[in-house]
């Protein structure tokens, strides 16, 4: 069987999740990858047969989405030749990590395509959502990346098609000692903005991750530096608790890793917010904004010691056979895998 994985490059989480997937569909089946976007700092350990620069977002520096250099980033006729020329149906399914792309292409060719994402748990039923419902957001995601049949992640299995998040094995197997510092990842955030809200903290070490700084470099109690998989890993790992957005893979680790957390959504993503209400029914402390009005209560947030349980075992092969199997079937299924289960 030969599979086409489409991963949407925007932001990290996807591309993480991606460095545990693809070994598991390489088990089962041929497999080509294929990335979309211009936002990415995690490189794949693995071939990338196609990249495009698809439809992405430009992180702002105020909370938000820079809005303007997401316009002139992105080009509609760029996307529509992209789409036309990308080649799915050379491919017997195509598994699409809200990847825009390969998703139209296969829906305009006929071509069998499913959604592996956190995005799909978004559109089901049962999970918490915000007191502010958007309609049109969530026609967003349901347009953005369309497939046949959806599978999605999320912090808890709340329906049958939901998987509990994939966890990198680099995380799974790293030393947990803990320090004293912070670890910090607000993209949607200029480090000044950052540094303003927490410098009246003296006494604590700061790791800012940042989305806006080439080189690293210090200020005070603050370490700033340029996204990079290998320290953020040992920054997190070590660290004593995780301010961060509210995507999903970076809360998720946080969680796994047993840190305290904080998480501020990102202002108008309203993806976001839908996780921010996944995290709050966790009893994950959530703020609206990330401004010195805030202070009173980070310094009760850094006060605390609670640490929120939860359980992420190893199942990424088994979640990929799951779906496999739900979306081959039998005789097929043994007919094109590569190695049986």
């Amino acid at each position: 069987m030969k599979i086409l994985y489409a991963i949407q490059g925007t932001g990290n989480g996807h591309l993480s999740r991606a460095i545990e997937i693809i070994p598991a569909l390489k088990n089962r089946a041929e497999v080509d990858v294929l990335i979309s976007g211009i936002q990415g700092d995690v490189e794949l350990p693995f071939p990338v047969k196609y990249r495009y620069k698809g439809l992405s977002f430009i992180f702002g520096k105020n909370g938000g989405i820079d809005y303007k250099g997401t316009l002139l980033k992105n080009n509609l006729f760029r996307l529509f030749r992209e789409i036309k020329s990308c080649q799915v149906e050379n491919y017997d399914l195509i598994i699409n990590d809200f990847e825009p792309v390969s998703a139209w292409a296969a829906k305009l060719k006929g071509v069998s395509c499913i959604s592996v994402s956190h995005q799909s748990a978004l559109l089901t039923e049962n999970i918490p959502m915000p007191k502010q419902k958007n309609g049109l957001a969530l026609k967003i995601l349901k347009y953005y990346a369309p497939s046949m049949k959806q599978f999605g992640f999320h912090f808890k299995e709340y329906n049958p098609d939901i998987f509990l998040p994939v966890i990198r094995q680099s995380l799974r197997l790293a030393k947990r000692k803990q320090k004293e510092h912070y670890t910090v990842y607000l993209p949607a955030y200029a480090d000044e903005k950052i540094i303003e809200t927490l410098k009246v903290f003296e006494n604590i070490e700061w790791h800012i991750f940042s989305k806006h700084s080439k080189q690293a470099y210090m200020y005070k109690n603050f370490s700033i530096k340029p996204i990079d998989t290998i320290t953020f890993d040992k920054s997190i790992v070590r660290c004593r608790g995780v301010i961060c957005g509210a995507g999903f893979e970076t809360p998720a680790e946080a969680l796994y890793l047993k840190k305290k957390l904080l998480v501020i959504p990102m202002k108008g993503q309203y993806e976001q917010h839908i996780n921010a209400a996944g995290l709050a029914d966790l009893g994950v402390k959530i703020l609206p904004k990330f401004d010195v009005t805030k202070q009173k209560t980070i310094e009760e947030w850094l006060a605390s010691d609670e640490i929120i349980t939860v359980h992420y075992p190893d199942r990424t092969q088994q979640i990929v056979d799951n779906i496999l199997s739900k979306c081959i079937v039998a005789d097929e299924f043994s007919k094109y895998f590569v190695r049986e289960f």
